[in-house]
């Protein structure tokens, strides 16, 4: 019996490690927000929702009211996801999130105010050049026969050892097929360091005597309009304070961008489009003109009917 009782509370131990582990991922609708440093707000998540359309972040000085939104995240489906809010001016601020499913449901999280940033490694003081965990996710390393990591190297963070890698005294440096320079060895994690540093760019080390410059490429962004947006019912909401003394249009593309409709010569500060208007859930595109001077051009996501 007293065997069997150990046993149980093995079990047990490991269960309800188990279940904290669980609880502890932040996967939606749970998210994380976190203090970065002055005036940067980290709120991020894992999703492992099949068929989210949209994810859009919104702030507030309050928990439960008058939240607006930051921007609408480029590609929901991502399994690991994240925001940086830089201008956030002080700490106190709520976070949630909006979330669109495919099937035109659609949910609030809870609000969350950011938490101290306790996970961060601490400083090396050792470290010379070194880079940070971030961006040594920019160095790659490949053999150049056969596209994959050489054996000699780790991970990422052995450049910091590149006498068991058998770095070549001239290293050659490429960026797409054109050969624009070359560094040596002696000189490799100064040019590294700059490099991540200043721009964007990841290195690629192909047999220890050449590094492949991967440019880097901006994924497009959106931010939802403060002029025209979907509103939590999916109907077009089209707000334009000074209405009365301009002469706003709307147009309305589909995603082909052909012309649907129109809303000319618009004089109400607040108007409500009907999503009944689109014909059928999506992005479409919009262009909000002062006379025949473009405003904006935007986009707006139509939801499923519930």
């Amino acid at each position: 019996m007293p065997f069997m009782r150990r046993i149980g509370l093995s079990w047990l131990i490991i269960l309800l490690l188990f279940s904290t582990a669980i609880q502890a991922q932040d996967t939606l609708p749970r998210f994380s927000v976190t203090a970065r440093g002055p005036g940067k707000i980290l709120i991020s998540w894992h999703n492992t929702y099949p068929d989210v359309n949209q994810i859009s972040i919104q702030r507030s000085t309050d928990s439960l009211k008058n939240f607006s939104t930051l921007l609408t995240v480029p590609d929901p489906k991502l399994a690991a996801n994240g925001v940086t809010d830089s201008k956030a001016l002080h700490p106190n601020f709520y976070y949630r999130l909006f979330i669109v499913l495919d099937n035109g449901k659609y949910v609030f999280t809870p609000s969350l105010r950011p938490q101290a940033n306790t996970t961060e490694p601490a400083a090396d003081n050792n470290a010379g050049n070194s880079i940070g965990s971030m961006t040594s996710a920019r160095i790659q390393f490949v053999d150049a026969h056969t596209g994959k990591e050489p054996k000699q190297i780790q991970s990422p963070s052995a450049i910091d050892r590149q006498r068991d890698s058998y770095l070549a005294r001239t290293i050659y440096i490429r960026k797409g097929p054109s050969l624009i320079g070359q560094v040596s060895s002696d000189h490799i994690l100064a040019f590294r360091d700059s490099l991540l540093r200043q721009t964007k760019d990841t290195l690629v080390f192909i047999d220890g005597d050449t590094i492949q410059i991967k440019p880097f490429i901006a994924k497009e962004t959106y931010r939802i309009s403060s002029y025209v947006f979907t509103n939590k019912f999916g109907n077009v909401q089209v707000q334009l304070p000074d209405a009365a003394q301009k002469h706003y249009s709307v147009k309305f593309f589909d995603e082909n961008n052909q012309l649907l409709f129109e809303l000319a010569e618009i004089k109400d500060p607040s108007l409500l489009v009907d999503k009944t208007n689109f014909h059928h859930s999506g992005w479409f595109r919009f262009e909000l003109y002062d006379g025949d001077q473009l405003k904006e051009k935007n986009k707006l996501f139509i939801p499923r009917e519930y």
